[in-house]
């Protein structure tokens, strides 16, 4: 892993995101307990990792992050930036009551931020489409990782409410 190719604008955009993110995540009203607060941003480190690895990055080699297709120290700091997207997905979640009847629209409207947001890391020079990938497969790719976040957030949920049941 190198430092960085260069320093520009992309890691600066990056800088900005990254403490504008975690700075909005931590100054919402603390609604979760300790667990959850931590696995939601676990979650959506790994969750993004995950994907970043097989389609960004190795098996697929669709996108690069920053500037280049070698990992760099930036790249570790695109990584975090996953995390309060996780806590937020699971804040507003709680906080709009999303239910049966709604979560198809929470998930529609949080995979079209995500493309929104990839959009905008494009623009910015964060993120560099390749070998014939095309913004809109992400869609897709989003449905599916807010389905699963959500299927995920309401497990968690339903074993919170179980441990603090008074016995």
């Amino acid at each position: 892993m190198i430092l960085w190719d260069q320093f520009d604008k992309n890691e600066i955009f990056l800088l900005i995101f990254l403490i504008a993110a975690y700075t909005i995540a931590f100054l919402f009203p603390r609604i979760f307990t300790s667990v959850v607060l931590v696995l939601s941003f676990v979650w959506g480190i790994t969750v993004g990792m995950i994907f970043d690895f097989t389609i960004g990055g190795g098996l697929l080699d669709y996108y690069k992050t920053n500037d280049s297709n070698r990992y760099e120290f930036f790249d570790l700091l695109y990584f975090l930036l996953y995390g309060p997207f996780g806590y937020l997905y699971f804040y507003f979640y709680e906080r709009l009551k999303v239910n049966n009847k709604s979560f198809i629209f929470y998930v529609v409207g949080w995979s079209l931020v995500g493309v929104v947001f990839q959009w905008l890391f494009m623009k910015l020079g964060i993120l560099t489409l390749q070998n014939g990938y095309k913004l809109s497969y992400s869609f897709i790719i989003f449905l599916a990782i807010q389905t699963v976040s959500g299927i995920y957030y309401e497990n968690l949920r339903k074993k919170e409410a179980t441990i603090n049941q008074p016995s």
